[in-house]
């Protein structure tokens, strides 16, 4: 098992940023590829990022390219995302997943462990 815990959330203005962090315990974090997912109300879930177990590996969503950015320190056991130039479109519940391969993946049902989520609420 793999216990995730997301924080880093708030409100923050149009064009601010806001860095979300991802606590991972449990099994061997480092074998683990991990990602990012947004929900904004009355919308299905989404992919925003991912980053492979070792590291050399990410994947954005086209939404975020070039304003967001996943990192790992794996020995915090912690995966970041930063998130420059927020826009409005933006806001939604964050939520960290994990798989339990080292290989990114860009759909919800390729993970197998999921946070409770972070909000991230952007005014215009």
């Amino acid at each position: 098992q793999v216990q995730l815990i997301e924080s880093g959330g708030g409100l923050v203005q149009s064009g601010g940023s806001l860095r979300l962090s991802c606590a991972a315990s449990g099994r061997t974090f480092s074998r683990h590829a991990m990602g990012w997912f947004r929900q904004a109300p009355g919308k299905e879930r989404e992919f925003v990022a991912a980053i492979g177990w070792s590291g050399d590996r990410v994947d954005y969503a086209d939404s975020v390219k070039g304003r967001f950015t996943i990192s790992a320190d794996s020995a915090k056991n912690t995966v970041y995302l930063q998130m420059n130039s927020l826009k409005p479109e933006d806001t939604a519940v964050y939520y960290c997943a994990a798989r339990q391969v080292g290989i990114v993946g860009v759909q919800g049902e390729e993970y197998h462990f999921w946070g409770l989520g972070t909000h991230v609420t952007v005014s215009s």
